[in-house]
């Protein structure tokens, strides 16, 4: 793993430490599937709204290597389809935009079913009525997502 000149948030959270810490739903040798953790303030996380990560140390999408990529790909894919069929919606967004935390990481998210076409694609979280759950209710879903991901290898 490469090493970060400053202390990271993301290599962090890959030890289990830190705020960014959530429920791990799938990983391989290049690339790490969680969900976002409960925010600080409330204790409520969003529900269905992933993190697709680079293992390794890599700040930028461009700078992952040709096999990094790929799992990240991958990760990316099995992350859509699996909050597509777990929520039962046609619309799962992703972006990449990292300008916050350098370490790659790519946000992969639902848009959950009923959401006014009004709320922003990127914001999930401004409908009101967006489904937020505690730690118990977000450990049951992380379960559950994790059970569509083992069935998808």
């Amino acid at each position: 793993m490469a090493t970060p000149t400053v202390p990271c948030a993301i290599c962090d959270k890959h030890r289990g430490v830190g705020e960014l810490v959530g429920p791990i739903l799938w990983t391989d040798d290049h690339a790490v599937v969680s969900h976002r953790p409960p925010a600080l303030g409330t204790g409520l996380a969003i529900a269905g709204y992933l993190f697709v990560e680079s293992r390794e140390h890599v700040a930028r999408w461009q700078d992952l290597s040709r096999t990094q990529a790929s799992a990240v790909a991958r990760a990316s894919w099995g992350a859509a389809r699996v909050l597509a069929d777990h929520f039962g919606t046609d619309q799962v967004f992703s972006a990449i935009v990292g300008l916050r935390v350098p370490h790659f990481h790519q946000h992969v998210f639902v848009r959950h079913p009923g959401t006014p076409p009004t709320v922003p694609w990127y914001d999930p979280g401004s409908w009101d009525e967006c489904p937020h759950l505690r730690v118990e209710e977000l450990g049951r879903l992380a379960a559950s997502l994790r059970a569509r991901f083992d069935s998808m290898a």
